[in-house]
């Protein structure tokens, strides 16, 4: 039986400008976020999702914070991470976090686990980026068996051992939803399918058709250990406003700004103006007006199959005040229109 549809919002907390051009401080994004998850549960948008990064051009280092708040002030909206950096937290205290808001918020919950695209953490709690795989899989074994076990004994080399310990608060009946985020490696995805855990595209670049392969290794791969079909889901980025040109023109300001500092970071050259509207037309950016990413979500959704899609709507220095009309937007028309389209 084919998964639900569930349509919803990402963000990492992106430092925003005010009306002078002037950035904002973490304190007033961070209460800015608020607020936007608040409209997207009152507009009905099925999650909102943060990320987790530990440099100044994002302000949200500790999501878990931020949930909370967020399960006190909604009333229905599913949330979590996009993504939790597994490879420099430790699994247990994790759980512990999770566990947590699950029984805060009803078991609204859910975790997205990843190495991240970003390498501060790993210094900032000291590891080493040598053990860059083996921490992940280490620590992503030890996260599974938590959730899935009242009582777990696991050993392995980058924490203390475990020895028929409880882990408190436990999960209520409704558990913890786990995906692993894959930024496209045939190894991210196998490790998906061993944990047996729903895996989460992150698709920042390019047409959705070039990721088919790794559909296809997913579910091949899923036949072939039997196993119950897991959903799968994309995370892309995108901005909605009333017209397509109008959409273009705030994103691109803000995009730019983002990319620009991440590419002097990793040698990329400057973005331009048309390389931004080459990948609206072709490739992973849902930036328009409604109709056009309804449209363009869709198609996606039909191409690969997908259980979820999530639009990272938070554009560098985009203002709050776009953000929020851009997830009224999405709320309001774009999802509606999508499940017209699929109906």
């Amino acid at each position: 039986m084919a998964q639900p549809l569930e349509l919803g919002l990402d963000t990492f907390g992106d430092v925003t400008a005010r009306e002078d051009g002037q950035l904002k401080s973490h304190a007033e994004v961070l209460r800015d976020v608020l607020d936007e998850a608040v409209l997207a549960d009152e507009l009905g948008v099925d999650f909102f999702g943060l990320g987790e990064h530990h440099r100044d051009d994002f302000a949200i280092s500790a999501p878990e914070v931020v949930l909370a708040a967020i399960a006190a002030r909604t009333k229905r909206i599913r949330f979590g991470t996009a993504v939790t950096v597994l490879s420099s937290d430790d699994p247990v205290r994790l759980f512990q976090r999770f566990s947590t808001l699950n029984a805060l918020s009803g078991g609204r919950a859910e975790v997205m686990l990843g190495r991240g695209s970003f390498i501060e953490s790993y210094e900032l709690f000291g590891f080493k980026l040598d053990d860059y795989e083996e921490l992940f899989e280490e620590k992503l074994d030890l996260f599974a068996r938590l959730i899935r076990n009242d009582v777990v004994t696991w050993t392995g080399k980058h924490r203390a051992p475990l020895r028929r310990q409880r882990v408190y608060p436990p999960l209520g009946p409704e558990g913890l939803k786990a995906w692993i985020g894959v930024g496209g490696s045939p190894e991210s995805v196998l490790r998906a399918v061993r944990h047996e855990l729903p895996m989460m595209l992150a698709i920042i670049g390019g047409a959705a058709q070039r990721f088919l392969p790794f559909v296809d290794l997913y579910q091949r791969s899923y036949a072939q250990i039997g196993g119950a079909p897991q959903p799968l889901g994309v995370h892309s980025p995108g901005h909605i406003a009333p017209t397509d040109a109008e959409a273009q023109t705030e994103a691109f300001a803000g995009y730019k700004v983002l990319h620009d500092r991440i590419g002097r970071e990793r040698g990329w050259p400057p973005t331009t103006r048309a390389d931004f509207e080459r990948e609206i037309e072709h490739g992973a950016m849902y930036v328009g007006a409604p109709e056009t990413v309804a449209q363009k979500i869709a198609d996606c959704v039909r191409t690969l199959g997908l259980s979820r899609f999530d639009m990272k709507y938070s554009m560098g220095t985009l203002p709050h005040a776009a953000l929020m009309r851009s997830i009224g937007l999405y709320g309001s028309q774009v999802i509606p229109r999508v499940r017209a389209l699929l109906a």
